[in-house]
């Protein structure tokens, strides 16, 4: 049986990895500046996680929703300690689309409204109502067109208020930094005056972490920089750091009853394991106290490139924008120089995406290789 085919592939085969580097069936070593889409966030196979994974899957991997999980509420409890996010509720499942799902369900079931607005650029998922809410045509299928769906431009609140106005409006759903879209972010005006008419129009809030969050900009979470208080934030990727976890905080004002939400998977003794290291280690090796100072270090190092248009992000959810297609750079990099970068919807934009325990010897080798490549192109 072959493969479905919808991914195109580098030509490298990853074997083994530790902290911030990938190593190949032929032991190349790599250096991992994007994190498999920001998913690694305390380094691969960090010893820590390596045991407590062993450990855990030795005396139990999984069972159901349907018993205690004493685990849950350990995570819950430590979640709450070191995001800040004081009487919010979790409940757990297993992607980031999945988390944008429940998370858009969850606002309709709350305000017995059915339309949403997101923003252009925007990347929510690729499940039924997230797709619908995510700005690419191409990936929404006519089953997911059915779904009631406003796109604005970010920081649009005229339009955001039109929109509400009309009272059919169940949630409005943001990324704080765009990921998938190319490091936009709008401005303290813009989210929190949504948050303002959210509030006055009675629809959920929705600030999408799913990339941004788990320490990634320097903040627990993105929103965080600003004044806002949203009603569901949705978690994933940096979370598990490679298990596949996901999940989201559900503001006190919003009710449970049984059967409202679930999942088989969510919440697994094995997730639970994983997201409790990374939230330990974050905290006990200060991955966001790093994650800032490295960025700040980025920053200074990006100076040194005239070639660079823009730099974009915070922390290191970082975009590198030039005025030329990347696509020829991004290459150079993995097979001359073995650096693992990433790339976005906008063409002209590399995203650096690493561990969160990366130093400052790293961005020098990728600063180095960088400007090799430009020199190079600039000869050309």
């Amino acid at each position: 049986m072959s493969l479905f085919d919808v991914y195109p592939l580098f030509n490298i085969t990853p074997v083994r990895a530790k902290d911030v580097y990938v190593y190949d069936e032929n032991d190349n070593e790599y250096l991992d500046l994007y994190g498999g889409h920001a998913v690694i966030s305390i380094g691969h196979s960090h010893p820590t996680y390596v045991k407590n994974i062993s450990e855990q899957v030795a005396k139990m991997g999984f069972y159901s929703n349907s018993i205690q999980n004493p685990m849950q509420v350990d995570l819950a409890n430590k979640l709450e300690a070191l995001s800040g996010c004081k009487n919010y509720e979790l409940f757990l499942c297993n992607s980031g689309a999945e988390a944008n799902e429940n998370a858009l369900k969850l606002a309709s079931f709350h305000n017995h409204k059915k339309k949403i607005v997101a923003f252009k650029n925007g990347f929510h998922g690729r499940t039924s109502a997230a797709v619908a809410a995510t700005d690419n045509p191409k990936i929404i299928a006519p089953i997911n067109a059915q779904q009631e769906v406003e796109i604005l431009a970010l920081g649009d609140l005229v339009g955001l208020e039109k929109a509400l106005v009309k009272n059919d409006v169940c949630a409005v759903i943001v990324e704080f930094i765009q990921g998938v879209g190319g490091l936009d972010e709008s401005t303290a005006e813009f989210y929190e005056g949504a948050d303002v008419l959210c509030k006055k129009y009675n629809t959920c809030f929705i600030a999408d972490e799913v990339q941004s969050g788990f320490g990634r900009t320097g903040d627990f979470f993105a929103f965080q920089k600003y004044n806002v208080s949203p009603d569901i934030i949705s978690i994933a990727k940096g979370m598990g750091n490679g298990f596949p976890v996901g999940g989201i905080l559900i503001h006190p004002s919003i009710k449970a009853s049984f059967g409202l939400l679930g999942t088989t998977f969510g919440g697994n003794h094995l997730a639970c394991a994983a997201t409790l290291t990374v939230l330990n280690v974050l905290e006990e090796e200060n991955l966001m106290e790093n994650a800032k100072e490295i960025s700040a270090y980025f920053i200074k190092k990006s100076k040194e490139i005239p070639e660079l248009k823009k730099l974009k992000g915070r922390g290191l959810m970082l975009g590198l924008e030039f005025d030329f297609p990347i696509a020829a750079l991004r290459k150079n990099l993995i097979y001359k120089h073995k650096i693992f970068t990433g790339s976005a919807k906008n063409p002209n934009l590399i995203r650096i995406l690493p561990p969160l325990t990366i130093q400052k010897k790293h961005i020098d080798v990728f600063f180095e290789a960088l400007k090799s490549e430009l020199a190079v192109s600039s000869l050309q």
